[in-house]
């Protein structure tokens, strides 16, 4: 079905499902509460865990007691389930669907093809948000199938701009998105561990180190942003001739630094195709 024939969903009265009530759904629905895109009456998840119905009642949203429930009372659902059981999980669902639904698939790994083909529904959007969403900071990448509105894209980037930052992107590149933002976090905990490490080696108590690294981090990542400047124009103006700074940045040349995330970046990308089913 062509995305010109499609019926648009609702903007201002759509709602919003979750099959899966894991940690990222749970920080997509806070989000898009707290943000005001929709509110809590209008989203519904489904869990048999008493400790995750809690988590999403806490904040307004129904918790119902069956996937099939969820489907049928959204207008659009995002599937936030395990690789493993997403196939599983599809077929489930497939019944209830129409393309009057639009599906959403957080499912890291899981090709659109392979969503498309289990669920036999054709209006769907992947999305692959990072952790970061938890705090609101999330770096999310969006791919449309063809049979995907553009109004649909729109809507789905209101969703995840809730919880972060939105980019779209060819799903060819996804492996490669996993590489930089999906594995990133990790490297840069590892980062702000290290900077806190030497902060204590150079003699600061441990609590002190460790804020003033991860501040740091913080306040250069906003500078890369906000400021307008590439990142090397921004080391420049640190690095001042014969100073502490290139000092430090000295060392780090000398132990292939760039180098190493760079190898780090692509080894992620590779293991992402290796992991992804064909």
């Amino acid at each position: 079905m062509g995305s010109n024939t499609l019926v648009p969903i609702p903007a201002d009265s759509y709602t919003l499902g979750f099959i899966g009530a894991g940690k990222m759904a749970e920080s997509i629905a806070r989000g898009v509460v707290k943000s005001g895109v929709l509110p809590a009456s209008r989203i519904r998840t489904a869990h048999h865990r008493p400790e995750r119905r809690s988590a999403f009642e806490s904040f307004g949203v129904t918790v119902l007691d069956h996937n099939h429930q969820v489907v049928e009372a959204s207008d659009v659902v995002i599937l936030s389930v395990k690789p493993q059981v997403v196939k599983d999980v599809a077929l489930e669902i497939k019944p209830l669907l129409s393309e009057k639904k639009l599906l959403v698939s957080v499912v890291a790994g899981v090709k659109l093809k392979d969503l498309q083909e289990w669920s036999g529904h054709t209006r769907f959007i992947r999305v692959m948000p990072n952790t970061p969403a938890a705090v609101g900071e999330a770096a999310s990448v969006m791919s449309l199938v063809a049979a995907a509105a553009k109004d649909d894209g729109e809507l789905v980037s209101k969703l995840f701009g809730a919880i972060g930052k939105v980019w779209q992107c060819d799903e060819k590149h996804f492996d490669a998105v996993t590489g930089v933002s999906g594995s990133g976090p990790a490297y840069i905990y590892l980062a702000i561990e290290a900077l806190a490490d030497g902060g204590v080696a150079a003699g600061l108590p441990r609590e002190l180190a460790l804020g003033l690294a991860s501040q740091t981090v913080l306040g250069a990542a906003s500078m890369v942003i906000n400021s307008g400047k590439h990142p090397g124009q921004l080391k420049d103006d640190v690095a001042s001739p014969g100073g502490t700074t290139i000092a430090g940045i000295h060392e780090l040349e000398k132990a292939g630094f760039r180098g190493i995330l760079m190898n780090a970046v692509v080894a992620a990308a590779k293991r992402g195709r290796e992991l992804s089913p064909s």
